[in-house]
């Protein structure tokens, strides 16, 4: 019925009808195939429990539980509704952590009650209630704490900086708060090096500086306490035109400076088999897309590609979901599968696609 309806209103292209075929308006590099994998109104990010796909969503205020079977999806399952955007999802030890602006809660033992999922506790109502950028994507570093990021409540304004445009860790067994990184406006993707442990991270930059500035960021925290610029610097080298009072060289500098306006959202470390060799330890990032500039751009799925610390490449992975400046799609999270194929959410077309790859005969037989 939603596919249906998507096609009646004209957000969902005709190619994408049949779930399990490929969508062929997508563009990927030979040898990988991309096919509907499950339909969830307003997908958002994504977690792998031991045997189910839980989905956050913006908009709708539903969390998602789909099963997961020889690879294949479930009917999705309504978990969790009338909630405040309850974008983050992220499980451990059996029990899934949902962000909702505010709170951060917590479904005791989730997966063998799915059809009769518990009441959620609340591991802490203490984040900031505005609803600008108050959404959050939420994951679990090697330290076993719980990662929270708090935006910034405005496009650009200079907030209380112990609350606002940091990066934080909880407790989940304390409720206690750490910040861990500051001067970063919206944060809605990050994750940790399989080889170094250091976070790296997407970041949102301001709009209202014309179509090509100021550019979003990938970053990388080295230390705790570190601060990315916003709002007094972009791009490692733009001052703010409103804030300039502080020199861009008293900040980190981004690892990579995106598109302006592209919109980075979910972005992970590819630590499967599945994809060649060149893709292992590389940073697939959804470039949700731009909403304010006059000819669009992003909607895609980049690829980073990295030698040590440094990117040495950025490069289409996927492209098609904007044709002749109409929007078919918009990517808003990543998740690699233990058979090492790629999930992709997308929020507008209601859908979560499956990467896979399979090398070329010839390739095989070495010819």
């Amino acid at each position: 019925m939603i596919r249906w309806l998507l096609l009646l209103t004209g957000m969902l292209p005709a190619c994408l009808c049949a779930a399990g075929g490929r969508p062929a308006d997508l563009t990927l590099p030979p040898g990988f195939s991309i096919e509907v994998f499950a339909e969830v109104d307003n997908a958002r990010q994504m977690a792998l429990g031991k045997r189910t796909l839980f989905v956050g969503s913006r908009t709708v205020g539903k969390v998602y539980a789909i099963p997961i079977v020889n690879h294949r999806a479930g009917k999705p399952i309504v978990i969790a509704s009338d909630l405040n955007m309850p974008v983050g999802v992220a499980f451990r030890d059996g029990d899934l952590y949902v962000s909702a602006v505010n709170r951060i809660l917590r479904f005791r033992n989730i997966e063998s009650r799915l059809n009769n999922p518990p009441t959620p506790e609340v591991i802490t109502d203490r984040y900031p209630a505005e609803t600008h950028h108050g959404w959050k994507f939420i994951a679990f570093g090697p330290d076993g704490k719980l990662y929270v990021p708090v935006g910034a409540p405005c496009n650009i304004c200079e907030p209380d900086p112990d609350r606002y445009a940091t990066i934080t860790r909880l407790d989940v067994q304390t409720g206690k708060i750490e910040t861990i990184a500051r001067g970063v406006r919206n944060t809605v993707g990050f994750d940790w090096h399989p080889g170094t442990n250091e976070l790296w991270f997407t970041d949102n930059g301001r709009d209202w500086l014309g179509d090509d500035l100021p550019p979003d960021e990938l970053n990388r925290l080295e230390k705790t306490d570190q601060h990315f610029g916003y709002p007094y610097c972009h791009g490692g080298t733009i001052a703010d035109p409103e804030f300039n009072q502080r020199n861009c060289r008293e900040f980190t500098p981004p690892a990579l400076n995106l598109g302006a306006h592209v919109a980075p959202l979910g972005m992970r470390f590819y630590t499967g088999n599945m994809f060649p060799k060149a893709y292992r330890n590389a940073i697939f990032i959804a470039e949700h897309g731009s909403w304010n500039r006059s000819r669009k751009s992003g909607y895609r799925v980049m690829v980073a590609t990295l030698e040590g610390n440094r990117v040495v490449k950025y490069q289409p992975f996927v492209s098609g979901w904007l044709s002749l400046q109409q929007t078919l799609g918009r990517p808003a999270d990543v998740l690699v599968l233990p058979d090492g194929s790629l999930l992709i959410s997308d929020d507008h077309a209601g859908v979560i696609y499956r990467v896979t790859y399979r090398a070329e005969k010839s390739k095989i037989e070495g010819n």
